[in-house]
């Protein structure tokens, strides 16, 4: 395992550098820069805009500006947000763990409702019950996560004005949340968490619900799972022991892009519902052309990508001895 693990470290080095120049140069393509429209405002003075730009970098070449970002990379600095002015591991971190906690809690319904569904279609194929799920996920299937959570926040409202509750469904916290106990405070961000959470389980769950069932349909035609019956295995184990861990073995192959997901936000949802995560600031920052926010957070990402698919692989590993590592 570790020879296993020295490898990809050595060989994940040419793919972060050769990233981190894509996205540094992609990035430079878009016309203009941060100072933009600053040039366009009468009232800043070309010394102004000397000034910005020397102090922001932007005065140099293209080539040198990425050699002195990844020069300050190597040191863990990832460079200086324009618009924050701050550095962008303090303007990334506090979003990244507002968005850990919607995106962990979606992931954890999201398995939680695939799996038990994907299995049952499996077991239960072409029943009554099979084809009722499979008429809901192709419903879902051919909704965007967002436009779905529009739908789910209109009928959200119309029960809060039949009812008087008041069911969050924006932000993360309420406003009198500074004036709550510790239990309050958790128990009013899981209450905000909540919706979007289920929303974005639901979503998500009704593409990987069709795979489980397509791979445990294909593995419970197997030689194998018909000589375990034949022994008399009971049916539990053939399910779960021999053909669930069989089929997985594709999920958990792609397990590796679950860590930048975990970091990377919950997409639109967190702009249907003004969670204040990730995917806001991004677009903000996409909007100024902040060079050193998008391209930190992005490098950010693709250093946890990396690490996700070496744990992928020692996971694919364990489930199926076949795999080796070493």
């Amino acid at each position: 395992m570790i020879p296993f693990l020295l490898r990809r470290v050595v060989q994940s080095i040419p793919t972060l550098l050769l990233a981190s120049v894509l996205i540094f140069f992609v990035i430079q393509l878009a016309p203009g820069d941060f100072l933009t429209p600053a040039r366009l405002n009468p009232n800043i003075s070309p010394e102004q805009l000397e000034n910005l730009s020397r102090n922001f970098g932007l005065d140099r070449s293209i080539p040198e500006q990425y050699l002195r970002w990844m020069g300050n990379m190597f040191r863990g600095d990832f460079g200086l947000s324009f618009q924050y002015q701050q550095p962008v591991l303090d303007v990334v971190w506090p979003r990244i763990k507002n968005s850990l906690w919607l995106v962990l809690l979606s992931t954890l319904l999201f398995y939680a409702i695939a799996i038990p569904v994907g299995v049952y279609g499996a077991v239960r194929q072409n029943s009554l019950g099979d084809k009722f799920i499979n008429v809901v996920l192709y419903f879902l299937l051919g909704f965007p996560s967002f436009f779905l959570a529009l739908i789910i926040i209109y009928f959200i409202l119309l029960a809060r004005d039949a009812t008087g509750l008041d069911i969050p469904i924006g932000g993360m916290t309420s406003n009198n949340y500074e004036q709550l106990s510790s239990l309050g405070r958790v128990w009013d961000i899981v209450k905000h968490l909540i919706i979007p959470a289920v929303v974005l389980a639901i979503s998500d769950a009704a593409g990987l619900t069709r795979v489980i069932r397509g791979q445990m349909l294909e593995v419970m035609r197997s030689d194998y799972v018909r000589t375990a019956r034949a022994k008399g295995v009971n049916e539990r184990s053939v399910i779960w022991k021999h053909t669930f861990r069989n089929g997985i073995l594709p999920i958990v192959a792609n397990i590796g892009g679950l860590l930048p997901a975990a970091i990377s936000g919950a997409g639109f949802m967190e702009v249907v519902f003004a969670y204040p995560g990730v995917t806001p600031m991004l677009l903000t920052a996409i909007n100024t052309q902040d060079l050193y926010l998008i391209a930190g957070f992005t490098v950010i990402t693709t250093i946890l990508l990396v690490i996700g698919n070496a744990i992928s692989d020692l996971l694919l590993a364990v489930v199926d001895p076949r795999v080796k590592v070493a």
